[in-house]
């Protein structure tokens, strides 16, 4: 089989904390024929895979390099402090990154968050993840900031967030290739702003079905048009107001009121020519 007859398919890219579940749903929904590849992708090398047309589209976390790729930001994240339960934070409802100054703030390398300055007193080495900065914290080691998606990615029983309000915030957004937005990255891009299926720009029209719609719109308008001429002439030849209508041409006017008795009337009252 050639690339050309090919069936079609959507790779979909998404970094962690990202849950495309609703979408994906959608999709599946609305085009059954084409089946939907998610590629799960770091949050570092997102930008990468998409630019080398491992995936069609993705979900990302900004700031990423933009070049050559467009992008719709989604929505913002909070940011939370994952702590352990009996840590003193847990006792309060939200905290400042000036609260944190006392405390070693973990720092993965991973971390997707855009800093000026770290809060807290840095650890001696980075973590390589998050996922591994979330073990050193359940160990007593220090606490990490990270994107409240990224604290129930990484949920433990014996771990808690509380919400940081000064802190730098994660934007996720859908990106994609800038020269490749194919008619599926328009109907992806569809489901994600919420078009519905009949929106113009949210569902792909058979040219088929559109032709046959419009013959059925135009006969429609025909008949329309057709009851409001027999209408007019229904108005002219029959009844006027009040029902007493015109005698059709050609006939008679038989018995009754109005009709031969009136005319028999009219003879009988006629003056006669005196000689």
């Amino acid at each position: 089989m050639t690339s050309s007859e090919e069936s079609p398919s959507f790779r979909l890219a998404y970094v962690p904390g990202v849950t495309p579940t609703k979408w994906v749903r959608i999709w599946n929904e609305r085009l059954p024929e084409v089946p939907l590849t998610l590629v799960g992708v770091p949050a570092a090398e997102a930008s990468d895979m998409l630019r080398a047309r491992d995936a069609d589209a993705g979900f990302v976390r900004l700031p990423i390099d933009r070049t050559d790729l467009s992008a719709i930001p989604l929505y913002t994240e909070t940011t939370v402090v994952v702590i352990p339960k009996d840590h003193a934070v847990a006792a309060v409802e939200e905290i400042s990154t000036a609260d944190l100054a006392e405390e070693i703030v973990l720092h993965p390398l991973d971390d997707t968050l855009d800093w000026e300055r770290l809060p807290g007193r840095p650890a001696l080495e980075r973590p390589a993840t998050t996922a591994d900065a979330i073990e050193l914290v359940a160990a007593g080691i220090g606490v990490l900031v990270v994107p409240q998606s990224l604290a129930r990615l990484h949920h433990r029983k014996d771990l808690t967030y509380r919400p940081v309000l000064d802190a730098p915030e994660s934007r996720v957004a859908l990106s994609w290739p800038e020269e490749e937005t194919t008619d599926l990255v328009e109907e992806f891009i569809g489901i994600v702003r919420g078009r519905t299926v009949n929106s113009s720009r949210g569902r792909r029209q058979n040219p088929a079905e559109s032709g046959r719609k419009g013959s059925e719109a135009g006969g429609a308008a025909r008949k329309q048009g057709s009851g409001k001429t027999g209408g007019k002439t229904a108005g002219k030849t029959g009844g006027r107001p009040g029902g007493a209508g015109k005698p059709a041409p050609g006939r008679a006017a038989r018995g009754g009121s109005g009709g031969s008795g009136g005319a028999k009337g009219a003879k009988r009252g006629k003056p006669r020519r005196r000689g």
